[in-house]
């Protein structure tokens, strides 16, 4: 009988999962890409920033003014919660088709798509009748996903030397484009006449981004065949073990869906939890954008902590507990306490993420293994996430108030705790030895 089996040494790449790994590039293609890393490094650059900054702005600029949405077309709380809900369903299912569309048009003609796609869908969600709210939350939500599941990847292949400094860069302009746009929202409705500017001004960030990503897919494509599919699979057959049939790859992917549920109902609910408890609406921004900028220490520091350890169990319980007490402070002093409360949160939320991503590589024995867990935990963990805002929703209109909902995530923050113990033990999915804890 064997020992414990040491850890696996620290990655700086552990939290890029690459959604091409089971794929193998053209030969005109991979040709393609290396001209445009070598000539044009600045555009590579300048688009992998500008991605970053619209992959969270444009749904955190809705929170702020979910009230306002509500009140413009008499939605009460459970149907104003499917702004922030559809966009989790499309993010969901979106993941599932990002490599397929990459195998046949390649990374840099999808990413650019999807930012096409994303300037519609936030034109989309201003236009009169209440349909096109939804159905632009639908298309907000499809694109996300793209840049979600293929811009690590990118990322990891463009970059393999830098991996670590390039992820701490993309993260930051994500979380930067977040924290803009919720600290702005309430400001431009007041500049430009209502919510509808204040949504549709972040499709010119869209617009701008998709503009420098135009010449790279065409580029990238340069020299290939027209019609030609720009990769095939390097494996004809799934291999690796059945992550279905695997408790950990469970575990794992019900503690993404979790911490998502818990952050999403944050997203959805935080400022109007604070305005109805009579903080201006002004305010209740701010302290919006403040949690959001704090999810950057969470999201740095716990990784490193992770990747360093055998196993995540108190890590995982950790960050559940932050995120707890931030909720608990909601319940019982949310105005008084309300700046402590968002740096709790915010912290919880970055660290729980950071976490989440980064036991999806050290519970995979291999990077194949880790790209079909990524999948598995991103789509079954959006669509998890889904339901949080609309169920809180719902209990926020049936018992007009705040208290109950917020024991029931309260609840959802305790079954982290739960997970992070399963998900966090030092073994990997396919083991047949059992590792104690």
């Amino acid at each position: 009988m064997s020992g414990p089996r040491p850890a696996a040494p620290p990655r700086p790449d552990a939290r890029l999962i690459d959604a091409e790994e089971d794929l193998v590039a053209a030969p005109a293609v991979v040709a393609a890409r290396r001209r445009l890393r070598t000539v044009h490094p600045a555009l590579v650059l300048a688009g992998i920033v500008l991605a970053a900054l619209n992959m969270r702005a444009a749904l955190a600029g809705v929170s702020p003014l979910l009230g306002e949405i509500g009140t413009h077309f008499h939605l009460p709380a459970t149907v104003s919660s499917l702004v922030t809900t559809i966009p989790l369903i499309f993010m969901g299912l979106g993941s599932v088709v990002a490599p397929v569309l990459a195998r046949r048009w390649g990374t840099e003609t999808v990413l650019c798509g999807a930012l096409v796609t994303l300037c519609g869908g936030i034109v989309l969600r201003i236009a009169p009748p209440v349909v096109a709210l939804f159905a632009g939350c639908a298309v907000v939500g499809a694109a996300i996903a793209l840049l979600n599941v293929l811009m690590p990847g990118l990322i990891k292949r463009d970059f393999p030397d830098r991996a670590a400094g390039m992820t701490a860069l993309y993260s930051t302009a994500m979380i930067l484009g977040a924290t803009v746009s919720a600290a702005t929202a309430v400001p431009l409705e007041s500049a430009l006449g209502g919510w509808q500017g204040s949504l549709v001004s972040w499709a010119l960030l869209a617009a701008v981004a998709a503009a420098v990503w135009v010449p790279q897919a065409v580029l990238a494509r340069r020299g290939t065949r027209h019609g030609t599919a720009a990769a095939t699979p390097a494996h004809p057959v799934e291999r690796g073990p059945r992550l279905a049939r695997s408790p950990l790859a469970w575990q794992v992917t019900l503690f993404m869906g979790s911490q998502s549920l818990i952050a999403y109902v944050v997203i959805a609910w935080m400022p109007t939890i604070f305005t109805d408890h009579g903080m201006s609406k002004g305010e209740a921004g701010l302290v919006f954008a403040f949690s959001t900028l704090l999810q950057m220490a969470g999201s740095f520091v716990v990784p490193m902590l992770a990747g360093r350890m055998r196993r995540q169990r108190l890590l995982g319980v950790a960050v559940s507990a932050l995120m707890a007490c931030g909720v608990g402070g909601l319940l019982t002093a949310p105005v008084a306490g309300a700046w402590l409360w968002a740096a709790l949160l915010g912290v919880g939320q970055g660290g729980a993420l950071g976490l989440a991503l980064t036991m999806m590589v050290l519970r995979s024995g291999d990077a194949h293994t880790a790209a079909r867990l990524s999948g598995m935990a991103q789509t079954g963990g959006y669509l998890l996430a889904a339901a949080g805002p609309l169920a809180l929703g719902a209990v926020h209109q049936t018992t007009d108030g705040w208290t109950v909902p917020l024991l029931l995530l309260l609840t959802v923050c305790a079954a982290l705790a739960l997970l992070a113990l399963g998900a966090g033990r030092d073994r990997r999915i396919g083991d047949t030895a059992t590792h104690t804890a």
